[in-house]
């Protein structure tokens, strides 16, 4: 068996080094050279993943074709980041048999088209077979082989329950389900939040205001998951409210990491140079304020969020402006109404 990785970050790599110990072949594939080279040279001292050792038996390579079609892999994980998957699709689909099982891992929807990253697989690569791996996972952890537990979704109860096979281990369990949206969802929109939150504590606030936030965050996804079709068990489950407490809380978290610096007044283009990695949420923020807009689904945290990203919103005033909303019910179950 083996099983081909596109793309050597920090969670491409933590999940080649997860699968090699299980004993299954890998190849890790980068468009980037210098990735690649490094990777190669020193196999234990990789960037972001601190104690992690990549095995020998993992094989490196700069050659799409040979890692998708010549290899002849049992399954091929994207997990390049969202922001490159369609390129990655293009470059890749001329080599793809018919059949062939793909599983993202990254965490996304496309700005342009709000696409998410499973509908960007399923039109440049038609005839594949698509599932999407999530859950509360950081790759230092992963890498290190801490205990970890993550959900596969896919249409296809085979190709989810052979990803599960293929990935579980004595540390790393890993749930199916057939909710391929909220499982999306869950794991794309919680970045933003997880940015509220960095924000939250660059301010200098407690637990009481971030935990305000992650459970009104996750008001605001399950109400759009809702219009867009997802479970909401699902939002409440792994990648859901337990992706965002691991994004939300941990300074492992780029997302965090950026909110952080913004909070202590930062601009949003220098706290992303300043994280050196992928800032999903900022990417996120403007498709989730387009979902919102689309669905007419009230998301004002991600609206806060998308202004101080965007528009130059003070974040100090950003945290007033919620906090000086309209009154309301908690949830829509409570009968009285606030317009009389």
């Amino acid at each position: 068996m083996s099983v081909s990785v596109m793309g050597s970050g920090t969670w491409g790599t933590a999940l080649a080094i997860l699968l090699a110990n299980k004993g299954i072949k890998v190849i890790l594939w980068s468009k980037i050279e210098a990735e690649i080279k490094a990777l190669g040279e020193n196999r234990k001292d990789i960037k972001n993943l601190p104690g992690a050792e990549l095995p020998e038996s993992v094989e490196l390579t700069l050659d799409e074709k040979y890692a998708v079609s010549d290899s002849n892999p049992e399954i091929i994980v994207f997990a390049v980041a969202s922001p490159y998957v369609r390129d990655t699709a293009k470059l890749v689909a001329p080599y793809i048999k018919k059949g062939q099982i793909i599983v993202n891992v990254a965490k996304g929807i496309e700005e342009k088209t709000l696409s998410t990253l499973t509908d960007i697989l399923h039109q440049e690569i038609p005839d594949a077979t698509v599932a999407v791996l999530s859950g509360p996972s950081h790759a230092e952890e992963v890498s290190r082989l801490i205990p970890t537990t993550v959900v596969v979704a896919s249409t296809s109860e085979e190709a989810a329950k052979k990803i599960q096979d293929i990935f579980m281990t004595k540390t790393f369990r890993v749930y199916t389900s057939d909710d391929v949206i909220g499982v999306e969802l869950g794991g794309s929109l919680k970045n933003v939040i997880a940015l509220a939150a960095g924000m939250s504590d660059g301010l200098g606030y407690g637990d009481n205001t971030k935990a305000a936030l992650m459970t009104r965050g996750i008001a605001e996804i399950s109400r759009l998951g809702k219009k867009m079709g997802a479970n909401i068990e699902t939002l409440c489950g792994l990648s859901g409210v337990g992706d965002l407490f691991v994004t939300a809380t941990s300074h492992h978290s780029r997302n965090w990491n950026a909110g952080y610096l913004i909070g202590q007044g930062m601009s949003t283009e220098a706290a992303m140079e300043k994280v050196q990695q992928v800032v999903e949420g900022v990417h996120c923020a403007k498709a989730a304020k387009a979902l919102a807009d689309k669905y007419e689904v009230e998301m004002p945290i991600v609206q806060e969020v998308y202004d101080i990203l965007f528009n130059g919103q003070d974040v100090h005033k950003a945290v007033g402006e919620l906090f000086t909303r309209d009154k309301t019910n908690e949830h829509s179950a409570v009968d009285w109404d606030y317009t009389n």
